[in-house]
């Protein structure tokens, strides 16, 4: 008896344990394709579009992938890029006019397509000032303030992150005060936001309500939530807005989590986060998901049934366009959805406007780009957020009711608001200051202490002075 219980024992341990290899392996092998993807996809759009050198893209992209080493090998095209793994696996990211880069993923002929010529974009006149034109500074910066760039660009030195700050631009009034870039890079090239393209997505969206397309108090319009007695079918697009809708979605950034197999693994961004179940009912808790925001990038793709050129075309000329951001687009997926959660780029002048069309109450030379109320609706606090730290895709510091001490940035004053990304991407807005600052870098580890928050403290206390 004792012998055959020994024998079922062993044999259900040996199956558990092949099992937990199986099940090992496969994740090894999600984990090797979304390395391999992230490589193919990152370098495309930093070789490409950004204008990087390549050894500052080799070694950025080589410390975010770390474990695949020497087995990775990336090479840039005039297509765009590719990754390979060993020569077992290979992934590609192609280059499309207007598009920026795709990863090829799905099946060749489910890449969605600009299928007409898009009007030529505006040049803004390069002998007006900033916001309207791009003419140079006229004037060095102040000293105070040109010595907050002098060390924003400074490396603190191990074991503190390396920062690696690209470019950073002040506004204060709506005029440029000041801007600076790393050696190599091009004032004019568009830069990466990462979840920055959060905070655009929620304009995007608002451009629609201005048009009465879409209505964020009402259930969101997503198709696999519309089967009776889904309990998701009642949540609404404000929900989503606020991070508040109570789906499941694993955020913590690794190899196999949700978002990265969701980015780099998969041809559908929206429909693969839509398809996660209710983890708590809506508006009970906030939860910060980058899947949340491919669902509402999906519903603005579906206001245009899927015509990639007319979203294009809206976006152009219903945000970017006239707010001067024209360098500025959304690379898609292959769905043709915008990557709405992480794949905006423009210039950082652009970057800067984009902060000043908030700071404007979304306004801009007296025509109204989004909805009267939305800039106030994006800085009113998410309730379940800690530290009154979110809005409708914006961060904030608004502190805990009845403490506002306990907040985000203690440097700076609790109305500040920005649009923060991966790796060291802001746009800090302070109203009272009537100032707009940007800084883009790709700074290693994604940690908080990319110097942003002295930054502005350190700015805010030299434009006081001047």
């Amino acid at each position: 008896m004792l012998r055959a219980m020994r024998r079922a024992l062993l044999g259900t341990f040996a199956l558990a344990a092949l099992a937990a290899c199986a099940l090992g392996a496969r994740w090894v092998w999600v984990g090797v394709h979304v390395g391999a993807g992230y490589a193919a996809k990152v370098t495309c759009s930093l070789a490409h579009l950004s204008r990087y050198e390549r050894p500052l893209i080799d070694r950025y992209v080589a410390a975010e992938v770390a474990p695949l080493g020497p087995a990775l090998d990336v090479t840039v095209t005039p297509e765009g890029a590719r990754a390979e793994v060993l020569g077992l696996v290979r992934v590609e990211a192609k280059l499309r006019p207007e598009l920026g880069c795709t990863l090829l993923l799905g099946e060749p002929d489910a890449l969605v397509a600009l299928d007409r010529a898009l009007p030529p974009r505006p040049r803004l006149d390069s002998a007006r000032p900033w916001p309207e034109g791009e003419a140079p500074l006229a004037a060095p910066p102040p000293g105070g303030v040109a010595r907050a760039l002098e060390r924003a660009f400074v490396e603190p030195g191990p074991p503190r992150p390396l920062r690696q700050t690209q470019a950073v631009v002040v506004a204060q009034d709506g005029r440029l005060v000041a801007e600076r870039y790393a050696p190599g890079v091009e004032s004019g090239a568009p830069l990466l936001s990462w979840s920055m393209a959060k905070s655009v997505t929620m304009a995007l969206v608002g451009t629609l309500v201005l048009e009465g397309r879409l209505d964020p108090r009402a259930p969101a319009p997503v198709p696999e939530w519309r089967g009776a007695g889904d309990p998701r079918g009642a949540i609404t697009l404000d929900q989503l807005l606020r991070q508040s809708s109570g789906l499941a979605f694993d955020e913590t950034y690794g190899a196999v989590n949700d978002v990265s197999r969701m980015l780099f693994t998969r041809p559908d961004t929206g429909a693969f986060a839509a398809a996660f179940p209710l983890a708590a009912p809506p508006e009970s808790v906030w939860s910060y998901s980058s899947g949340t925001s491919n669902i509402v990038a999906r519903i603005v793709r579906d206001a245009f049934g899927g015509d990639l050129a007319a979203l294009v075309r809206h976006s152009r000329e219903r945000l970017f366009d006239p707010a001067g951001m024209t360098s500025a687009f959304f690379e898609p997926d292959v769905s043709g959805t915008f990557i709405g959660s992480s794949f905006a780029f423009m210039t950082a002048r652009d970057w800067a406007r984009f902060g000043e069309l908030f700071r404007r109450d979304g306004t801009w030379n007296g025509r109204r780009l989004l909805p009267e109320g939305w800039v106030r609706y994006a800085v009113t606090p998410t309730p379940q957020a800690p530290r009154g730290s979110y809005g409708a895709h914006w961060w904030l510091d608004a502190g805990e009711p009845g403490a506002p001490e306990r907040r985000p940035w203690p440097l700076l004053p609790t109305e500040t608001f920005a649009a923060r990304g991966h790796s060291g991407q802001w746009v800090v807005v302070v109203p009272s200051a009537r100032l707009v600052v940007v800084r883009l870098g790709l700074t290693l580890p994604d940690l908080e202490d990319d110097g942003t928050q002295e930054l502005v403290a350190e700015l805010l206390a030299a434009l006081s002075e001047g």
